[in-house]
């Protein structure tokens, strides 16, 4: 019996720094070190230089493309197995290689800066460009706010030992940390960071504020590390940003997610005229766990059923197959191709770094997802969401990378429509009993609870804490404080007194991600982007999914707000159509309180 699976990597390379491995690097080294000379050596574009700067952004495409290849497959082997030190010391090595690319970028965008508007539109009609034309004018456009070159090219030299390191820094803490676990019968094991989430996901509440305990004293064990992370992080961003011209913090957010302003606010205006439900949701969910309110390690429990379960790694994947044969027979598919050629890491095993993502190879064109699957009904949205962003990637085979480069918003949407698809299949199916599919109920109201209201905390606890930071940094006492002000404010008398996790700030990788700015808000977006892209299915029907199909094809290739009025037609500025989303899942707590005085003694 399995208890989950190891990704095949050979595709990527034969072995770990064996000769193809070393060879394909070298190119890299090689081709970075030619293209960075040949456009330094350029002026900006002009009318007579357009050949030259073609070729010099073809080929940097092809370049960015091996790169990102060899990246994934570094990536990958440094979070299966934090303790190798081969592994993370090439993991390391990335960033120097990011750093060079990172200044070859400096080159393309001098090269678009300052070109007349004429000249500029001329080279994106080019043949070997048309292609990637969007791409070319958002190069454009974050040009305008850089530096000069040289201070543009000294920022990506201390990156590699600067920013990118604190991140490193992190991700190597996170894999490495164990935390004493007492289980109810008075046990006490040491188990990896890594198996904490699932863990805190229990039916018994006695594991979960268990987990939740040693989990927390261990992270205060690193407060002063992560600390000291969080606050260089955001202190190098702010920096570069005041050097740069850029306003606001938020300004590099949203560009990096690419929306607008008016569609942030939005999507928070629909969330707070819609507090009546979100508060009936949270509430229903403390009644159906038999709680006066809720604690931080309550909002991702499932019911208290006596005969809940945990599922083998076969029983997961079976729930999900089934769930997306129902619905969307190519998305059953290609979980069947990803099952088959093993491009998915579940197995849980000491070293690990914590979470669960999707990468993507544009090389080979193919993806890999990494998870830890220990048997939870969240480890099992968890495997149905990242097929979600895999199949994302695999929907837009065959286009150019510059024209495929999807946005964090977008890429959420993906892979909450998965789970969303995963959710209905168990409720239609006739042979899920009811005690499954109020666990499953119960998982969409938590989703409901973490997309709506865990998510804003993270969104409020990051904008307070840079608003602050721009005065200097901030200690570990404040930082629990704005984190424990933004439960507060946002969860309401839904938190137990007491309840909160002043910790969490420590605890969350994504706040370490160095890449991304406000890494947690596209997840609300993508949230109640796919609901009303959902809902949408449901009224349109099978002939709905051409249209989502070409919803991820055209992702990569136009803002947000575009992709979805061109794809689907909806306006994402304003608020109705979020609130309608939010709206939708007033049958889902409808169904929760029906199905609960059947599965659950005292609930009627």
């Amino acid at each position: 019996m399995q208890s989950g699976t190891t990704w095949d990597l050979t595709p990527f390379f034969p072995s770990f720094d064996g000769p193809e491995m070393k060879a394909f690097r070298q190119k890299i080294v090689a081709d970075l070190d030619e293209l960075a000379r040949m456009a330094s050596a350029l002026d900006p574009l002009h009318n007579r230089n357009q050949t030259a700067w073609e070729e010099i952004f073809v080929r940097t495409e092809d370049l960015a493309t091996r790169l990102l290849h060899f990246g994934v497959f570094v990536s990958c082997l440094a979070s299966v197995d934090a303790r190798n030190e081969a592994y993370q010391r090439e993991n390391a090595a990335m960033a120097t290689l990011e750093a060079a690319f990172a200044k070859l970028e400096v080159e393309l965008k001098r090269a678009l800066k300052t070109a007349k508007d004429k000249d500029f539109e001329k080279f994106c009609a080019r043949q070997g460009l048309a292609q990637i034309a969007y791409f070319l004018r958002r190069t454009r456009e974050e040009a305008q706010k850089t530096m000069d070159p040289a201070l543009e090219v000294l920022a990506a030299d201390l990156g590699i030992d600067g920013i990118s390191a604190w991140g490193r820094l992190y991700s190597t803490i996170a894999g490495k940390l164990e935390f004493d676990m007492v289980w109810p019968d008075g046990r006490r094991e040491r188990k990896p960071m890594s198996q904490r989430r699932s863990l805190m996901e229990d039916a018994d509440r006695r594991v979960r504020q268990a987990a939740f305990t040693g989990g927390n004293a261990a992270w205060a064990q690193m407060e002063d590390v992560t600390a000291a992370a969080l606050n260089h992080i955001a202190g190098t961003r702010l920096q570069l940003n005041k050097r740069r011209g850029i306003d606001h913090f938020l300004d590099v957010a949203l560009f990096q997610a690419r929306i607008s302003r008016p569609t942030l606010e939005a999507m928070f205006a629909a969330i707070e005229s819609c507090k009546p439900l979100i508060q009936r949701i949270g509430k229903a969910k403390a009644k159906a766990l038999g709680l006066p309110a809720l604690a931080w390690y309550d909002i991702d429990a499932p019911l208290p059923l006596s005969d809940a379960r945990r599922y083998t790694w076969e029983e997961g994947v079976r729930l999900v197959e089934n769930a997306f044969q129902r619905r969307f027979p190519d998305l059953a598919d290609y979980f069947r191709q990803a099952q088959a050629q093993r491009w998915i890491e579940s197995e849980p095993r000491p070293g690990k770094r914590p979470g669960a993502y999707c990468t993507s190879s544009p090389l080979i064109e193919q993806s890999r997802v990494f998870m830890t699957f220990s048997g939870s009904l969240g480890d099992v949205q968890t495997l149905a969401h990242e097929i979600g962003h895999a199949y994302h990637s695999h929907v837009m085979k065959g286009q150019r990378l510059f024209a495929r480069g999807y946005p964090m918003t977008l890429a959420e949407s993906a892979s909450t429509f998965a789970e969303t698809i995963l959710a209905d299949g168990l409720l239609a199916d006739p042979a899920i009993p009811d005690a499954q599919k109020a666990n499953v109920l119960s998982g969409m109201i938590s989703h409901a609870l973490a997309f709506l209201c865990d998510i804003p905390v993270r969104f409020t606890f990051e904008k307070n804490f840079h608003e602050e930071r721009q005065q200097g940094e901030v200690s570990v006492t404040r930082l629990k404080e704005l984190m424990t002000g933004a439960q507060r404010q946002i969860f309401g008398d839904l938190l137990a007194p007491g309840g909160e996790d002043p910790l969490f700030w420590a605890s969350k990788l994504h706040f370490y991600i160095t890449e991304i700015t406000f890494y947690n808000f596209p997840y609300t977006f993508g949230y109640l982007l796919s609901r009303g892209l959902y809902q949408m299915f449901l009224e349109q029907g099978g002939a709905f999914l051409e249209k989502y199909n070409n919803f991820l094809r055209f992702s990569g290739n136009a803002a947000a707000e575009e992709v979805a009025r061109m794809s689907v037609g909806v306006d994402l500025t304003q608020p109705a159509f979020w609130e309608n989303a939010i709206c939708s899942l007033e049958p889902v707590l409808r169904q929760f309180e029906e199905i609960l005085p059947r599965v659950l003694p005292g609930q009627a």
